[in-house]
């Protein structure tokens, strides 16, 4: 037995398999055209159905009570139908019973010879004359409430073997009797005893001006002639006033129904519209507040739950208008504050500074206390300059003034210059700045001014929080993107710190001192750099696992990013080596040898070069070509790792 699945050489197959669907597959433009020629009229309506809750609500009221009247309309019809058949049997079977028994006494009464029955007398006239009269005068007391149908012993006009008598078909108004009874209802009446009915039509013979078929109740019975001889009796009686009572209930059903349905509809629309034209006026407002009109207020008539959703609403507004310009004013005053303070300070600090550089170049003159008091001026000079500086420049950006003078360049050339002014400090710290991935052009449209900043202050801290380990700075780009990740290997971050570093002023540990005097602002304005050209600036850390921060620009200026080429968790991370151990372990568990098979050692493979894990981040690009960063042989991962947990941060 073949299976019920599709061969893949048939065209369901073919287009179970999407081939039908594709460019270069015959047929597949023509099915995206009509999909496309289906959907585009539809497209309004739905969007129209899923955006006016009062469409939804209207045309579910229409549908549920359109429901209920067609249920009830089938029960009431089932129902009028029943009674009237029932009621149609009961009249008609009496009436069929009585004529049966007036004429089977007709066919028993005694034979006379004269008197007043001389018409109905058995002498001097045959079974067919007889049949004749009988099927005349039972049919003449129905006044076409009714119509007598005599056939002859047997199915249809064939009379049964051997009988005599009556042996055709008789009937009364023009009446088709072959026609008009059913074979069934013959062959069941010939063949039992008592009285048979069932449902069928009245047929006329042509000579009645093609009258039309009318439905009716039939009732049967198995009789005996003057002569003793069976033959069959019918009454027909006509169903065409019940079929006009029924039909007058449908249309009224009908009628009622639609008349229901519409006004339901009409009260659901305007009930609806009551609760919904305050709500769609409330969002409307809404939208109009978070465009920054704050003046916008509702309308409020009345005092029910809509007139106090209302009110509710418009104190909302008139104090959220009362908080924004409470914000906004206060956010202007510390802008000014921090602008006006700035731009202040720099005379006097001028004065200062030239002071200080006298002192501090006559201070071979000064005893050793006093000379120490005028390196500390100088230095602390210098960290005052520097805030002031980084002061200015975050007022340019909470103003909105910051410019961006974005050109070509190769970050290359960025990252050696930064690496040039951080070895000084990395000498001191025991350090070693390595560059990954600079073998390939990394260029971006970018400011160079301020990548620069940005990546001299993402290196600086990685020597000041590196421990004396090995500070890493890796390059790639992969689409529309290029990333600059500096790594380090110190204390880390703890969980919850990487977004938190970011915030003016921020450190993780306020005890710690500073070796290269910042000023805590140098990451808040990285990282307003990096916005200023579209890009993302985002740190990733572990306690005593080190962290990294990873710079991501587009290559051209306005380009929206949708990755990064590096990951932002490293892949020599304690997470991604727990992965790779396990990775490794099933891997040898697999490979293990069976019970009397070489048991040599199988060496591990070797890290293929290029090889790129699963990114950590979802904003990583595959494809990029990022290495695992190598530590030097001689320290491995137990000695970069500090003997113990250390909690200082950024």
């Amino acid at each position: 037995m073949q299976s019920g699945r599709p061969r893949s050489g048939s065209p369901w197959g073919a287009l179970r398999g999407g081939r039908l669907l594709q460019d270069g597959a015959p047929g597949g433009p023509l099915l995206r055209l009509c999909v496309r020629l289906v959907r585009r009229p539809l497209l309004p309506a739905v969007r129209l159905w899923r955006r006016n809750i009062q469409l939804r609500v209207v045309a579910a009221t229409l549908l549920i009570s359109l429901s209920v009247v067609l249920a009830l309309g089938f029960v009431v019809i089932a129902q009028v139908n029943k009674g009237l058949l029932d009621a149609k049997e009961e009249a008609a079977q009496s009436q069929a019973a009585g004529g049966f028994a007036v004429a089977q006494e007709k066919a028993n009464a005694p034979a006379t010879v004269d008197g007043p029955d001389a018409a109905d007398s058995k002498v001097g006239r045959d079974a067919s004359t007889w049949m004749n009269s009988l099927v005349k005068q039972l049919a003449s007391g129905g006044q076409t409430a009714f119509e007598v149908v005599a056939l002859g012993a047997g199915t249809g006009e064939q009379a049964l073997t051997g009988a005599q008598g009556v042996k055709g078909a008789r009937a009364s108004g023009n009446v088709d009797p072959t026609a008009s009874v059913p074979v069934s209802l013959r062959r069941a009446v010939d063949h039992a005893t008592g009285t048979f009915k069932t449902f069928s039509e009245i047929r006329y013979t042509s000579g009645t001006g093609q009258k039309a078929p009318e439905p009716a109740l039939v009732v049967g019975k198995r009789l005996t002639d003057i002569n003793g001889d069976p033959y069959d009796l019918y009454y027909l009686f006509p169903l065409t006033q019940e079929e006009e009572s029924l039909t007058l209930v449908k249309s009224t059903i009908a009628t009622a129904g639609l008349f229901v349905v519409v006004l339901l509809s009409g009260i659901a629309w305007l009930v609806v519209r009551q609760v919904v034209t305050p709500v769609r006026m409330a969002a409307g407002i809404a939208e109009r507040l978070s465009a920054g009109q704050l003046q916008e207020r509702m309308k409020v008539t009345g005092e029910d739950d809509i007139a106090r959703l209302g009110e509710a609403f418009n104190k909302m507004a008139q104090n959220l208008q009362l908080k924004i310009q409470q914000l906004e004013d206060l956010s202007r005053m510390q802008r000014r504050f921090v602008s006006d303070v700035s731009h202040e300070l720099r005379t006097p600090l001028t004065t200062v500074r030239m002071a200080a550089d006298v002192i501090h170049d006559a201070r071979v003159d000064f005893d050793p206390i006093t000379a120490r008091s005028a390196e500390l001026l100088a230095g602390q000079l210098d960290r005052f300059e520097s805030l002031l500086a980084d002061l200015l420049e975050i007022s340019r950006f909470d103003a909105g003034a910051a410019d961006l003078q974005a050109e070509p360049i190769d970050l290359r050339d960025v990252v050696r210059r930064v690496i040039d002014g951080a070895e000084p400090l990395a000498e001191h710290k025991g350090s070693r700045i390595r560059v990954l991935g600079d073998t390939q052009p990394v260029i971006a449209e970018a400011d160079a001014r301020r990548v620069e900043r940005v990546l001299r202050n993402l290196v600086v801290n990685a020597v000041e929080h590196g421990e004396g380990r090995d500070v890493v700075v890796r390059l790639a780009s992969a689409g529309g993107a290029v990333a600059v990740a500096v790594r380090d290997y110190g204390v880390g971050l703890k969980p919850g710190e990487a977004t938190r570093v970011f915030n003016r002023f921020w450190r993780a540990d306020p005890a710690r001192a500073r070796t290269t005097g910042g000023t805590g602002l140098g990451l808040s304005i990285a990282v307003e750099d990096a916005r200023l050209h579209g890009g993302w600036l985002q740190a990733w850390g572990e306690p005593g696992g080190g962290s990294q921060f990873r710079l991501t620009l587009p290559r051209t200026a306005d380009e929206p990013l949708r990755g990064s080429p590096i990951p932002l968790e490293p892949e020599d991370s304690r997470a991604n080596r727990a992965r790779a151990a396990a990775d490794a372990a099933g891997t040898a568990a697999l490979a293990r040898p069976t019970e009397g098979a070489d048991r040599s050692p199988i060496p591990p493979r070797s890290p293929v070069a290029g090889a790129m894990p699963v990114p950590a981040d979802p904003t990583a690009l595959p494809g990029n070509g990022a290495r695992v960063v190598a530590r030097p042989a001689e320290q491995g991962p137990a000695e970069q790792a500090p003997q113990e947990d250390r909690t200082d941060g950024r």
